[in-house]
């Protein structure tokens, strides 16, 4: 099968979390002998800043550690045949311009193969005209990267056509350390963003690491000034940005890691977790999150990772795991387990196959 994505970056994971994801299933279909490709624009504000940051040897670094990925450059829609000939599968990510979305959908109307929407993000509720600029109506579907997601798609009009399509952990990147290095101190992997999450940060992160005498790194872009003295106030140790593919060597060296989720995703968009969750999991660090409703059972809470319901809880949760090697090794493992058993991106490969094969049919009779 030859299967074509329209993303906003493959090589930049700046403040890109979905190229996370989307390097490990294309990786994976790719392994499975597809045809795999994915198109970016040649300029985008990820892949700018990610060479601001890291310079061009960031580039290169992509290209070293994903060498069996193409990044093709799409230099404007006036070559869309040759992107899309032969194509059976094409996946448009919803950070493209609605210009290009039409675009697509327009050739899909002389063509055969198979359409989907893909949206990783809460817009749909914080902005939903900013969705509803874009040309579906020559789509086949949606992927909704969580049940409540897909309702509001449903509510639009999509019963029937959207389909939950969870990201997961990249198991051939994120995977425990193979030594048994000494661990020490938390980590923490997340971007600043607009202001969505602040207050928790300092409830459930900053100030229970400070209280417990954790010793707390954290890595992340678009930390404004104010943002980096709040760290410093708490004795946050902060790095800027990190290469995801860098990101499994931090979590080796640290005892557990924390789930803060942005607002959005625990009261509009409730059961749908940062891909960090995956990632932290899948290395076989302990994990304890902060509230957050896992209305869709994707994990076992107290058994995959611990919960807190307020800074004070967050901090006995940090004594206990910094202590307890018992119960942390425990956690490890099961959050493990359920990476291996429902959360790799070899499954959510397999995932994306089955769906294109049930449109397959119509496609046909079309």
């Amino acid at each position: 099968m030859r299967i074509v994505y329209f993303t906003h970056s493959l090589v930049s994971c700046w403040n890109h979390g979905n190229a996370h994801f989307l390097r490990g299933v294309l990786r994976a279909l790719a392994a499975g002998g597809h045809d795999v490709v994915a198109y970016e624009p040649a300029r985008s504000w990820s892949r700018e800043n990610l060479v601001a940051d890291g310079g061009e040897d960031a580039l290169r670094r992509f290209a070293a550690r994903f060498p069996t990925l193409a990044a093709r450059i799409l230099a404007g829609e006036h070559v869309l045949d040759e992107a899309l000939q032969g194509a059976d599968l094409v996946i448009v990510h919803e950070w493209n311009e609605p210009s290009l979305v039409a675009a697509i959908g327009r050739h899909r109307s002389r063509a055969r193969f198979s359409l989907l929407f893909h949206d990783t993000h809460h817009r749909a509720v914080s902005d939903p005209d900013a969705i509803r600029r874009f040309d579906l109506s020559a789509y086949d579907g949606v992927l909704a990267f969580g049940a409540t997601l897909a309702r509001v798609y449903e509510a639009w009009g999509w019963a029937g056509r959207v389909h939950v399509w969870h990201e997961a952990a990249d198991t051939a990147l994120f995977r425990p350390p193979a030594s048994k290095q000494p661990r020490q101190g938390a980590v923490w992997i997340g971007n600043w963003g607009d202001g969505e999450r602040t207050a928790e940060l300092e409830e459930f992160l900053l100030a229970p690491a400070q209280r417990a005498c954790v010793k707390l790194d954290v890595h992340g872009v678009r930390y404004p000034e104010q943002a980096r003295a709040l760290l410093a106030r708490y004795g946050a140790h902060f790095h800027g940005w990190i290469a995801n593919a860098d990101a499994p060597d931090e979590f080796a060296r640290r005892m557990f890691t924390v789930h803060v989720p942005r607002r959005f995703y625990t009261q509009a968009l409730p059961g749908i977790p940062t891909i960090r969750v995956f990632e932290a999991l899948a290395c076989g660090i302990p994990l304890i999150s902060a509230p957050w409703e896992d209305s869709e059972h994707l994990f076992r809470p107290g058994e995959d990772y611990l919960t807190a319901k307020d800074g004070t809880e967050m901090e006995a949760h940090m004594r206990a795991l910094t202590h307890d090697r018992a119960l942390a090794a425990q956690l490890a493992a099961s959050g493990l387990a359920r990476i291996r058993a429902r959360h790799s991106c070899d499954i959510r490969a397999e995932e994306v196959l089955r769906i294109a094969a049930s449109l397959a049919p119509a496609r046909a009779a079309a």
